[in-house]
């Protein structure tokens, strides 16, 4: 029993100093980065001086060069498959990035705003995960006032595209000004069929019942809740810890054009946390297959650290984000347009069609990516967690923000 005890106090600390070693690691990398990302400002008196010895010389400033840009909203669409996530990333295929690149050709934004987007004022309404589409995403930036978007769409790969630009008032700011965001979830059928079934995803149809339970389920969801257990490195007494989900409902069923039938989850909240939304999808899946029950929802929102399994990336995306406020109070002035995005919808819903859904139905036939990941949910213990709760920093006291799925 002796050598039991001894044996686990040093595995404990064991895993204690390799955490703190890889906490270093992290800590280090992200020094470095943003060591990177700091503007490089030119000192054009050396600059010039040093040119001059090898002959050449600055061409003056010609004040017509100069372009006027104001602050606009985009709205955006893009399929995620073969992106590593929307926010940019030094050395990764990002959407941010092919984003950029097209500003840059077409003289949207300059040269020190490519290399540094806060110049222009950019900031996009929520984050996406590697894998994760959009089909509404907002972004405000500093644009000019001539933009053709059908030759700026040319530049950018078929799976993004840019349907809209609205002027917005000279404060605004897409993820500040957000009051609440949708996101759908598209999976087959099967993944809520009962645990002890034997049956096949492409003959399989959910009965009236079950796709009640799954409804009932979803809706538990619903109102001011403590996420922690629906996130990493959050502590119950955080207090971002706590999300307001305003609605959690499924559509009907209905079949993919490969003969299999899906139903479409969506949920609608003022924020969502690091695949928050993707965890809440996995442990509804194990409810109503069986795999755990309803109190382990309950006990997953209280302080209890439970294990919890997480949904895959393929068929999450960020649906729509509201600016209710901002409309109310901007949109009906007579010099701002509210951001509804009407007039865009009917090339909005065919681009979803055809690029993310489409995606979605193909990959999870050929791939099977909800049929192997249900193969995993026996391994959770749907129970308490053996490791420490991560600390509470003065930081994270203080904090508020999100990072989106």
């Amino acid at each position: 029993m002796s050598e039991a005890l001894d044996k686990l106090e040093a595995d404990t600390a064991a895993r204690k100093v390799a955490k703190e070693a890889e906490e270093e690691v992290i800590k280090e990398t992200n020094r470095v980065k943003r060591n990177l990302k700091r503007r490089k400002w030119v000192d054009w008196k050396t600059q010039d001086e040093e040119d001059a010895v090898g002959g050449t010389k600055r061409a003056p400033f010609n004040p017509a060069d100069r372009i006027k840009r104001k602050k606009c909203a985009i709205l955006l669409s893009y399929c995620g498959a073969n992106y590593y996530g929307m926010q940019r990333n030094p050395g990764m295929q990002t959407i941010e990035e092919e984003l950029f690149k097209a500003m840059l050709k077409h003289k949207w934004m300059t040269e020190d705003s490519f290399e540094q987007v806060q110049i222009a004022c950019f900031q996009r309404a929520a984050r996406t995960d590697k894998g994760v589409s959009a089909a509404r995403q907002v972004c405000s930036v500093k644009l000019p006032d001539d933009l053709d978007l059908k030759k700026f769409n040319e530049d950018l790969p078929e799976q993004i595209r840019l349907f809209g630009v609205e002027r917005v008032t000279k404060g605004f700011n897409a993820k500040e000004q957000c009051n609440a965001r949708t996101y759908t979830y598209t999976l087959p059928t099967i993944a809520f069929a009962d645990c002890n079934e034997d049956i096949k995803q492409e003959t399989y149809r959910i009965s009236d019942t079950q796709l009640v339970k799954v409804r009932e389920t979803l809706q538990l969801y619903e109102g001011t809740k403590n996420f922690h257990n629906f996130t990493s490195k959050k502590n119950f007494l955080d207090p971002s810890s706590k999300r307001f989900i305003m609605s959690f409902a499924s559509s009907e069923p209905f079949q993919s054009p490969q003969g299999i039938e899906f139903v479409t989850l969506k949920v609608k909240g003022q924020s969502f946390m690091l695949h928050q939304i993707r965890k809440m999808v996995g442990l509804a899946i194990a409810i109503v297959r069986g795999n755990a029950t309803a109190t382990t929802l309950e006990r997953a929102l209280t302080e209890e650290r439970l294990d919890l399994p997480m949904a895959p990336g393929l068929g999450l995306v960020l649906d729509t984000v509201h600016y209710e406020r901002y409309n109310e109070r901007y949109g009906k002035d007579g010099i701002h347009s509210p951001l509804t995005w009407d007039l865009q919808e009917t090339v909005v819903r065919d681009f979803i069609e055809r690029y993310i859904y489409a995606n979605i139905y193909k990959t999870e036939a050929e791939e099977r990516n909800m049929l192997d990941w249900l193969s995993t949910l026996h391994f959770h213990s749907y129970d308490t967690r053996r490791d420490e709760p991560p600390p509470l920093n003065d930081k994270q006291k203080n904090a508020n923000d999100d990072d989106d799925e």
